[in-house]
């Protein structure tokens, strides 16, 4: 089956970095376009990012824009998000999903990886 297994998450204070991994296994990697979500104590899960099946374009909430790079590598069947410049509103599990590239909806979805982010 589908499996998305993100890690990296952590606490670390305002101004650090991060780099989120998400694994997956049982589906064509390369025919998924990718991306990262998050969800803050009390609020909806939001979109950070995403990343086409080839990696050739990406696109990020205007929130993180700037400081948060999503990449892949499809031979390791992973998708990574560099987060730079972290601020206490970053504080979120974190959720990589996938969708088929032609498709509007995500499929499948990770566990999540909690990050918090101190002032």
């Amino acid at each position: 089956q589908v499996q998305l297994v993100e890690s990296g998450g952590g606490l670390v204070q305002a101004g650090d970095s991060l780099r989120l991994s998400c694994a997956a296994s049982g589906l064509t990697f390369s025919s998924y376009a990718m991306g990262w979500f998050r969800q803050a104590p009390g609020k909806e899960r939001e979109f950070v990012a995403d990343i086409t099946w080839s990696g050739g374009s990406t696109s990020y909430a205007d929130s993180v824009k700037g400081r948060f790079t999503i990449s892949r590598d499809n031979a390791k069947n992973t998708i990574y998000l560099q987060m730079n410049s972290l601020k206490p509103e970053d504080t979120a599990v974190y959720y990589c999903a996938g969708r088929r590239s032609r498709s509007p909806t995500y499929a499948y979805w990770g566990q999540g990886t909690q990050v918090t982010v101190s002032s």
